[in-house]
């Protein structure tokens, strides 16, 4: 197990680096740069060609892409022009609201999606088992921008429930700590919600298919016939052997609820990695977009090593020689 995990370490680096080179290359093809969005109507082409030197896009792109990953290799992001500091600073600095709202819509995800496709699975073709499969295809299908406008119009605008828009409330002035949880957790219900949506209802499609495939094989039919509990039958021993697919589906789901965090945080202005990328694509802010997106690589990379290692954990007649 240690030298597989050393392997696929090393294999994350040369798929980086592939990752990152195809961002250039996207970059590059796409309309507009960076002077282009900082050039004045009035400035001579001298200043613009002393503005590209100084920003290094007097060189080819390919060149460019060397001197990343030099510098990449080093920690340094490069510097944001829109920010006038560093990427890695800005990463960090928007980093926080975003990973607190996926890892609590990742959590909505597992605790309610996994339970109501084991129901769902069996209850086969019950009522309740069609309810939570039509319930699953809505959360699939609805767009998430819509149906976070359906919440902000019904609990933040009609009913007031809940706030309209940031992470917190400008004039909460306590300085007790419970204050401030309770204050930025009741802003994240909404955000949470629209964004657990899709994931809530793939978990619940996946567990619900593999749990199916797994209560009809013979060990769960002797193990009935021995007379064992429905609950131990269900939880201790098809569940364990159905949680492949959802450990695939958990790896890969980290980064694309980052990602996706792109759209909610938009429609509920919060301060995340989602407000700077939109910033970033109309500023033609490429260093910022390339931290961003390697980041977000970086995760996925680590997110699929770690149901790999999961695996052997959840099944231990998986080994890795």
């Amino acid at each position: 197990m240690r030298n597989y995990i050393l392997r696929r370490i090393i294999q994350i680096i040369p798929g980086l680096i592939g990752i990152i080179f195809i961002l250039f290359f996207i970059l590059e093809l796409a309309p507009g740069t960076p002077v282009s969005y900082m050039m004045h109507p009035k400035m001579t082409p001298e200043q613009k060609a002393e503005l590209e030197e100084k920003l290094g896009l007097d060189i080819p792109w390919y060149k460019r892409f060397i001197n990343y990953i030099k510098e990449a290799s080093k920690g340094n992001l490069g510097y944001s022009t829109t920010h006038k500091k560093p990427v890695t600073k800005v990463i960090g600095n928007y980093a926080g609201p975003t990973l607190l709202l996926a890892l609590v819509s990742l959590t909505i995800s597992i605790f309610i999606g996994i339970p109501a496709g084991i129901i769902s699975a069996v209850k086969h073709h019950s009522i309740i088992d069609n309810i939570l499969t039509v319930m699953s295809f809505i959360g699939i299908s609805i767009p998430s921008f819509f149906f976070g406008l359906l919440l902000l119009k019904a609990f933040a605008v009609d009913i007031q429930l809940f706030p309209l828009f940031g992470l917190k409330d400008p004039l909460l002035m306590s300085d007790n700590i419970f204050d401030k949880i309770k204050d930025i957790t009741w802003h994240l219900v909404l955000p949470s919600i629209v964004l657990g949506l899709n994931s809530t209802a793939s978990f619940m499609r996946y567990t619900r298919s593999s749990m199916l495939e797994v209560i009809k094989q013979d060990y769960i039919r002797t193990a009935r016939a021995k007379g064992l509990k429905d609950k131990t039958i269900i939880y201790r021993h098809a569940f364990r052997n159905g949680m492949i697919p959802l450990i695939t589906l958990l790896g890969y789901w980290i980064p694309l609820l980052l990602s996706g965090a792109i759209v909610t945080e938009s429609i509920f202005a919060l301060p995340g990695l989602g407000k700077i990328s939109v910033e970033a694509a109309m500023s033609r802010n490429y260093p910022l977009i390339l931290g961003i997106n390697s980041m977000l690589a970086i995760l996925t990379l680590i997110g699929a090593l770690v149901a790999d290692i999961l695996y052997a954990v959840a099944d231990p007649r998986i080994r890795y020689d």
